[in-house]
């Protein structure tokens, strides 16, 4: 029978030992938490009524039962070890066979794994030839559109391409260049006789830097390109030719002939060619 104490034998307490409670029986589950540790056990068992050997004993009880059980499960399944272990026996021949059929998966693999580098290979060789193409047909795009309005500029500024450098033309050729289509454009112009319209004498001026713009977007170290440098100087000469005959029209003293020069002068500046405006007003001084 267990013991307990309730404090010191001389406080005169005269309470049978067999009315005191008896401590429940430790749980198995208290021994299966994660990081058992006997000292933290111990700490949480400071209010059970029963002494140290008690406890002992109790424990030592417990570690007899948990032998026991351990050697009851290994008799009722030795015969299951034993049978396991022969059952074993003579499957080194199952075991080739696996072994050769991982071989043979292993093969096909790889042979799969060649089959898709050398067609991911022919792919990026597809891909690369795409995009070239696509680079090439976007140039001959760029290179066409260069040489349509090559031509339309070349035509409507009556200039032939195999023509002189420094792009002279007669007032008759200079008569037949205007477009006709351009009319109303000019209505500010009438006055001028046969004079080119500032207006399309600027509409001209545009579609030129518009053509050089275009050379510069495209590469102008690209041979067919560079071939066009002749059509280029011939049409910048043409344009600075008829601008200089413009401001010639444009001298004089009224108002109109004032906003003439005016407008002339800033079609110099959108062609870039400021310094060959200041040379012409030197010119007409």
């Amino acid at each position: 029978m267990s013991r307990f104490y309730f404090g010191d034998d001389s406080s005169g307490s005269d309470l049978d030992d067999d009315n005191l409670p008896y401590p429940k029986p430790l749980p198995r589950s208290a021994f299966l938490t994660p990081g058992f540790d006997p000292a933290t056990f111990l700490s949480t068992l400071h209010n059970r009524h029963q002494t140290l050997e008690d406890l002992r004993a109790e424990l030592r009880s417990r570690s007899q039962e948990l032998n026991k059980e351990l050697l009851d499960l290994v008799n009722e399944n030795y015969q299951d070890f034993l049978s396991l272990g022969q059952s074993l026996q003579g499957g080194e021949e199952k075991v080739e066979e696996v072994r050769v059929g991982m071989l043979g998966f292993r093969r096909d693999v790889e042979g799969l794994r060649d089959k898709v580098a050398e067609r991911k290979k022919d792919v990026g060789m597809l891909l690369r030839e795409r995009a070239s193409t696509r680079t090439q047909i976007a140039m001959g795009r760029k290179l066409l559109e260069v040489e349509q309005r090559l031509e339309e500029l070349e035509a409507r500024l009556v200039v032939d391409p195999r023509g002189d450098l420094n792009g002279e033309k007669s007032s008759a050729e200079e008569v037949a260049g205007l477009d006709l289509s351009d009319s109303e454009d000019e209505s500010e112009d009438e006055s001028a006789g046969t004079a080119m319209s500032t207006s399309r004498l600027q509409r001209h001026v545009q579609q030129y830097v518009y053509i050089k713009r275009l050379i510069e977007w495209t590469g102008p170290d690209h041979p067919f390109l560079a071939r066009q440098e002749e059509r280029l100087v011939r049409l910048r000469n043409t344009l600075l030719l008829d601008l200089g005959n413009g401001m010639k029209q444009a001298k004089g003293v009224d108002e109109q002939s004032k906003a003439r020069l005016l407008k002339v002068i800033g079609i110099y500046r959108e062609m870039g060619e400021e310094s060959e405006a200041l040379q012409m007003l030197r010119d007409l001084k």
